[in-house]
């Protein structure tokens, strides 16, 4: 039987949601830093680290909450931007697989936390991010979004090689990160039990 949540489980969860807003939004500073309408955002390190550190439980929380916070208005994802049409936006894939990479990030590093185990739960993580997020924007802008009219699958695919680089060393830092946390902070007090899952 899966246990409620407690005050420490959604303070942690809060957190993550004011990261993930942060992560979103980093890279205003620099404008020119988007790549086929894909803003180079710090968003999968936030939703990766979420589900390593929190657990696939409250991890998985958390990002539900950043989405859904989005969508009612409140200004939390990239471009502070908010609201319900931001499910037409060709970028809504990646926000939906935050959810995903919290929950099966979490469940790898609950059932291994070797060191292995969280930089191999950072990569699936990723993939699962680059997945969703690619085939949603390739759908989007073929079926409802201004595409370029040269637009294919592989163009799509060739969009995401410039974030790739920055999003795989991000993810290893997560996992090397939270697996530290894991060993020190979270192993103590009243973090001891957070990944808990039943």
């Amino acid at each position: 039987m899966k246990r409620s949540f407690k005050t420490i489980d959604l303070t942690m969860a809060a957190m993550f949601v004011a990261l993930m807003a942060i992560g979103a939004n980093i890279t205003q500073i620099a404008p020119f830093m988007e790549v086929g309408g894909v803003p180079i955002t710090l968003q999968t390190f936030f939703a990766v680290l979420a589900g390593l550190v929190l657990g696939s439980r409250v991890g998985t929380l958390s990002m539900i909450v950043y989405a859904v916070a989005g969508l009612i208005g409140i200004p939390v994802f990239s471009r502070f931007h908010g609201g319900f049409s931001i499910i037409l936006d060709p970028t809504f894939g990646f926000i939906l697989s935050f959810i995903l990479v919290a929950y099966f990030t979490g469940k790898i590093v609950e059932k291994n936390n070797s060191v292995p185990a969280f930089i191999l739960a950072s990569i699936i993580g990723l993939a699962i991010n680059y997945v969703i997020g690619t085939n949603w924007m390739y759908y989007a802008y073929k079926f409802w979004a201004a595409a370029p009219s040269a637009f294919s699958y592989k163009m799509a695919w060739a969009w995401m090689v410039v974030p790739l680089p920055k999003d795989v060393i991000l993810s290893v830092m997560a996992g090397l990160l939270a697996h530290r946390l894991d060993k020190t902070v979270l192993s103590k007090g009243q973090f001891k039990n957070l990944k808990r899952t039943a």
